[in-house]
């Protein structure tokens, strides 16, 4: 890390290099700020990153790119962009584009508000006007099942300089020149084409052409996966427990291979395999702990299909109800 001489405020202050702050083979070197504040996320210190993913989330940052990361849910897209923050000391805020949020919870609204004991009306800035006047990155989650008239407000300020108007402010908000803006989505803007994913939209394809960078995120290879377990939960640390946690991200692989094919509407994430192996260690009951974790979440009918994918993981069948009590 190397300090940079700016004078601007709210600049980033440091050069980082890439191959020692994310373990990935690079020679880049990215800018990040000193000192964390308040907005930047909480740093994992196991975190395993996508070389190809990182890479373009600090496009991103460092040359102010409109990126988009697209992939299955559970594969830890959000978590990626937030974990590199969190390493750049990058204020960092996600805003979840489900059908509840509207133009006004984006842009803003009057409220009523106390001055000098006499109620008046004021403009209360939403959460996109508050974060394009600071060095702030926006996440929208979920940015396919957004709604026209939110997408269409989102529109404008893709562009790398691109301001947002208030008309009912008569006002222009220019962004601050660190500000930086990210997207999570289950499909690439063409609607759900598999099934997967009811509720999804198409998105406008002048929209999806102002997202200068798209990366495709998959689940991690089943190595980098066992390490992340490994290192959340080190009780497994040992012959039988490496043994364990491996049959355990095989299993998961089999759920995500299941939703793929359309054989199952759940699947196992990697912090659901550390839930499984955090209760693991509280119950000292795998398939007990397996049921609390993930198998009660799923659908009656694919029970069957998630007993099987368990029988060919660790070589028993999960029974139909739990007779012996776990010792707490």
């Amino acid at each position: 890390m190397r300090e940079l001489n700016n004078s601007a405020p709210k600049a980033p202050d440091v050069c980082l290099a890439v191959r020692e702050t994310f373990g990935i083979d690079s020679d880049l070197e990215v800018l990040g700020f000193s000192e964390a504040e308040e907005h930047v996320p909480e740093l994992d210190s196991a975190y395993q990153f996508d070389r190809e993913t990182t890479l373009a989330i600090l496009a991103g940052f460092t040359h102010n790119r409109r990126v988009m990361i697209q992939g299955y849910h559970g594969s830890g897209k959000s978590t990626h962009i937030e974990q590199v923050a969190a390493r750049l000391n990058w204020p960092c805020i996600r805003i979840n584009l489900d059908s509840h949020i509207s133009r006004i919870d984006l842009v803003g609204r009057d409220a009523i508000v106390l001055r000098d004991g006499i109620q008046v009306t004021e403009f209360k800035e939403g959460m996109l006007p508050w974060a394009l006047q600071g060095p702030t990155a926006l996440i929208f989650d979920e940015y396919d099942a957004g709604r026209p008239d939110v997408m269409f407000v989102i529109q404008r300020i893709l562009e790398a300089n691109g301001k947002l108007t208030l008309l009912d402010q008569n006002r222009v908000i220019t962004p601050h020149p660190w500000f930086r803006l990210f997207a999570t989505t289950n499909t690439v803007g063409l609607g759900d084409t598999t099934g997967l994913y009811h509720g999804t939209q198409q998105i406008n394809q002048g929209q999806m052409d102002r997202w200068s960078v798209v990366a495709a995120l998959n689940y991690l290879a089943a190595e980098d996966e066992l390490g992340i377990v490994l290192a959340k939960v080190p009780s497994l640390n040992d012959d039988q427990g490496r043994e364990t946690a491996a049959a355990m991200v095989e299993m998961a692989n089999l759920t995500r291979s299941g939703f793929m094919h359309g054989d199952i509407s759940s699947v196992m994430s990697p912090r659901t395999i550390i839930n499984w192996a955090e209760n693991e260690a509280i119950f000292k009951d795998l398939e007990f702990a397996f049921r609390l974790t993930f198998l009660n979440k799923c659908d009656e009918t694919e029970r069957p299909v998630i007993a099987e994918y368990y029988q060919r993981c660790f070589g028993t069948e999960l029974p139909h109800s739990v007779t012996a009590e776990p010792v707490l």
